[in-house]
């Protein structure tokens, strides 16, 4: 049976953990009204390195999961698994409306003034025919240089946002792509948007950094316009917190971005299920 979608469902949102809440945190400044899933598989993270098909059966059980739970519109706020899942998501539910994350090397071309971008992503997204298509398209006139930025999803997920092993791997990632004279850094993980601070730090405020989040929001408020399904409703709307691991790690990091002490629930894998 085919799920009938509702205005005043929830919209959901995942990914491999806590970086999705880049992505959340967009959504919200633009459709306030709107209640949110969001669920973090930090029993899974990374995604990065795992492979392709691996990341396919977590998004789909995540997937029919937050079906389950009302959602209208489906968020993968996570690039790697948007470059191994997004395709066959839509190919297996043709009926719900996805919106996925891509690295923005469309935005840094139109925009460079050096013709220099550095892109950090992880090994999955590097890898997928999502990345290698839109730098054909966009970035055959531009140099791009990349980093997988190894270990810095692990910092963030345990909140290290300011401390100095996460600030070495990103002067790793980072000096060599500025002697080269970039201009602007792509944030291709919706973890990195994190620690922007510490990459303005790093490459000082005259080069560009670029998150998609904003434009991944007008997105998702273009696809629910379009199918009649933005909420009503004129109070503020709820946001449901999820983990596939113990919470505690998950509520510091949303304490620690934003002062709130929301609930977070645990929903646990059941074979190649949530339950």
């Amino acid at each position: 049976m085919q799920p009938s979608f509702s205005p005043q469902g929830p919209l959901g949102i995942f990914d491999s953990g806590v970086g999705g809440l880049s992505v959340l945190r967009a959504i919200r400044n633009e459709l306030p009204h709107e209640d949110l899933v969001y669920l973090g598989d930090q029993a899974h993270i990374p995604y990065g390195p795992r492979s392709k098909r691996e990341i396919q059966g977590f998004a789909d059980a995540i997937t029919r999961f937050l079906i389950a739970q009302g959602a209208k519109l489906i968020v993968v706020a996570c690039n790697a698994a948007s470059a191994a899942a997004l395709h066959s998501l839509r190919q297996t539910f043709p009926e719900v409306a996805f919106v996925g994350m891509e690295p923005a090397v469309k935005p840094a071309a139109e925009t460079t003034q050096t013709g220099k971008v550095g892109v950090l992503a992880t090994p999955t997204t590097f890898a997928g025919d999502l990345y290698a298509s839109v730098v054909e398209r966009f970035g055959q006139h531009v140099q791009i240089f990349k980093s997988t930025c190894p270990g810095l999803v692990e910092q963030i997920e345990a909140g290290a946002l300011e401390a100095p092993e996460t600030r070495a791997i990103l002067e790793a990632a980072l000096q060599p792509m500025l002697a080269q004279g970039i201009d602007t850094v792509v944030m291709g993980c919706t973890h990195y948007p994190f620690v922007i601070p510490l990459i303005k730090a790093i490459t000082g405020q005259e080069v560009r950094t670029i998150d998609p989040a904003p434009a991944v929001a007008r997105q998702v408020r273009r696809l629910l316009s379009q199918r009649a399904l933005l909420n009503p409703q004129k109070s503020q709307g709820v946001i449901h917190f999820l983990t596939t691991k113990e919470p505690t790690e998950f509520k510091a990091f949303l304490k620690q971005i934003s002062e709130d002490d929301p609930a977070v629930d645990q929903v646990k894998w059941e074979g190649d299920s949530l339950g």
